[in-house]
């Protein structure tokens, strides 16, 4: 498991839900202590010389595993797609996963035993989107689980305004971009806004919780390990 800085920081339920699931499909599940981050906020901002060693070290401490799943488009993107220009192709790389993917196209399941009794809208991420194309992988998973309503989601493919670096360096039109996402959100009526990366549920969740809507951004990864035995609790 590769869980990001981001989620291993700030948001390490989400990083635990992942485990819960896997192990529940019957994976062996094994967190490599000398991992570090992927390099994506360096390369973006223009230090690539910075990322090469990071995508190596990324290649030797992922060396050996059958694969590796990423609770995030944006950094499994970064992996897949950039690291062979920084360092070369590794088999690491090629065998990094989003965990929609490694669900639907390696375990081959899409009904993973869930339980989220909540009115739930989606939001497709840029990278996850348009880098990984993992398409409609993560709306199947949700639509599998029980007691779930899944809400379309107005105007989904339009980027949330965070972009790592950008919205600090383009804070205004940042802004102005998630104003739009909220009101989406919004418009849908749903109780949860659920993604396959952190980094923009903490921007889009932001912003509904400065404005007290009462709206959850959930993990997909925390909503498909959520069963009636063991269910989804919502943190203060």
């Amino acid at each position: 498991m590769f869980p990001t800085c981001l989620t291993d920081t700030a948001f390490p339920e989400t990083a635990k839900a992942m485990v819960r699931l896997l192990e529940r499909l019957g994976c062996d599940v094994d967190f490599p202590l000398d991992q570090t981050c992927c390099g994506q906020m360096h390369f973006n901002t223009g230090y690539a010389e910075h990322a090469r060693p990071m995508a190596r070290a990324y290649a030797e401490v992922f060396d050996g595993y059958d694969h590796v799943v990423v609770p995030s488009g944006s950094c499994a993107g970064m992996v897949r797609e950039i690291h062979p220009d920084l360092c070369g192709t590794s088999p690491a790389a090629r065998r990094t996963y989003e965990l929609s993917e490694f669900l639907v196209d390696v375990l081959g399941v899409v009904d993973v035993g869930a339980h989220f009794p909540h009115r739930v809208t989606y939001h497709p991420t840029c990278h996850s989107l348009r880098m990984l194309g993992v398409g409609d992988k993560p709306l199947s998973l949700l639509r599998a689980v029980s007691g779930l309503e899944l809400i379309p989601l107005p105007q989904a493919e339009q980027c949330c305004g965070f972009g790592g670096t950008f919205a600090l360096k383009n804070a205004e039109t940042s802004t102005a971009m998630l104003a739009d996402k909220m009101r989406c959100v919004q418009d849908t009526g749903a109780q949860v806004v659920t993604a396959g990366d952190n980094s923009c549920l903490m921007q889009i969740g932001g912003g509904l919780s400065r404005l007290r809507t009462g709206v959850r951004p959930v993990h997909l990864a925390e909503i498909l390990a959520s069963t009636e035995e063991e269910p989804w609790v919502a943190t203060p």
